[in-house]
């Protein structure tokens, strides 16, 4: 497993620096044995949707910026709202300073933070427009060749020491089949692939993998609830310009 850099002075933890609330889906997904693929709209509409690159960006933003004091007294709903308002206002793509983290009290993590204040933290996080416009967007329509892919993984590889989370663009083009963000933390490395350890927000409840197959130089991802599995295009956002 990879370590965090020297100026966050921790490594990620799955169950203590992720939401413990869902990202939502508009449609309900159906795969049959090939793969293929039926969506039709969710029976119940979501009230949290379209924000999965907001999750992304703020899991990142409370990693770099706050620090958690479990043994601090719980603050107010107010002061909760201010303390989250400074964390997304901070720069996503560098960790501050360890004395110029924001003190969020009462808690001992992101996590065991969001499942109680699941509404304020949805409130503040961000908007469902602030996941479209992304300036690293426009890269999808382009075609990934396999040098690309190969450039991609080495890229990948060399973010996560240095970032210590790596947020990722998961998308297929102009078949819009998956287009999704994702948190990389983690990787292991054998003769045959590199298995990124990741936080899916659309899955709260466990990690996932995201995979480069060495022999096919093809990133896959396993189905799951929304996507029937397979290969994918993968980018590395809120890194260096112009991502």
């Amino acid at each position: 497993m990879i370590a965090a850099p020297t100026n966050t002075r921790r490594t990620f933890e799955f169950e203590r620096d992720t939401f413990a609330f869902p990202h939502e889906l508009v449609w309900k997904y159906h795969f049959d044995a090939n793969g293929a693929m039926t969506a039709q709209k969710a029976g119940t509409p979501p009230t949290y949707y379209h924000r999965c690159f907001v999750m992304c960006r703020t899991t990142r933003q409370f990693f770099y910026h706050a620090r958690f004091e479990p043994d601090a007294p719980p603050a107010d709903t107010a002061t909760y709202q201010k303390l989250i308002r400074v964390v997304v206002s901070r720069n996503v793509r560098m960790p501050c300073a360890e004395p110029e983290r924001i003190v969020i009290p009462g808690f001992e993590g992101l996590r065991a933070f969001s499942k109680t204040h699941e509404p304020l933290l949805k409130a503040e996080c961000g908007a469902p427009w602030e996941s479209y416009f992304l300036r690293s967007h426009w890269r999808m329509i382009f075609p990934v060749p396999i040098w690309y892919r190969k450039m991609m993984v080495k890229k990948l590889k060399a973010s996560l020491p240095k970032r210590g989370l790596t947020l990722v663009h998961l998308f297929r083009f102009p078949h819009i089949t998956i287009n999704h963000g994702i948190v990389l933390y983690g990787l292991n490395e054998t003769e045959r692939a590199v298995e990124f350890e990741a936080y899916d927000p659309n899955i709260p409840e466990h990690p996932v993998k995201l995979i480069y197959e060495k022999e096919s130089q093809q990133f896959t991802f396993d189905a799951n609830r929304y996507w029937g599995g397979g290969p994918l295009k993968v980018m590395e956002i809120y890194c260096d310009w112009p991502y």
